[in-house]
């Protein structure tokens, strides 16, 4: 009986620890700061802004909505499948903080495995209204 409780146990702790959100899979230098993206807005050359969260609030953004899931990384493939690999490239949710942001990394992955090479990820280390509108930086229309 204790061997059944204490696998029990064990088997409980792995399962809840791999549910743990992944670590980090993008470098410091690849995290891009609201400000510059929003100076960058200002040009006619504007990187593909790709939102992978809750609604594409930055203009020019492309809405694919979660990728938390399999339909939704399909959905970013075919938004990717005809861009140049080297096309600039920013991906940002602001659903929630980064460790607990649930596309991020499932995005960042697909850019990596469709060898992607000039990506940034928007830092917005809280979520979309602390790090973007309450600075007021622009938004869409709606």
């Amino acid at each position: 009986m204790k061997n059944l409780v204490f696998s029990l146990c064990i088997a409980f702790l792995w399962t809840t620890n791999s549910f743990a959100q992944q670590t980090i899979n993008w470098t410091p230098q690849q995290l891009m700061e609201p400000g510059q993206l929003s100076k960058v807005l200002e040009n006619s050359t504007a990187p593909v802004i790709i939102s992978v969260g809750p609604g594409a609030v930055i203009p020019h953004s492309v809405n694919i909505g979660s990728v938390r899931e399999e339909a939704g990384i399909q959905k970013l493939r075919k938004e990717l499948k005809n861009i140049p690999r080297e096309t600039a490239i920013v991906i940002y949710c602001g659903c929630c903080p980064f460790e607990h942001c649930p596309n991020v990394r499932p995005a960042i992955e697909v850019l990596k495995a469709m060898n992607f090479t000039n990506y940034k990820l928007l830092n917005l280390p809280h979520n979309i209204k602390t790090d973007w509108i309450d600075k007021e930086y622009p938004v869409t229309s709606q």
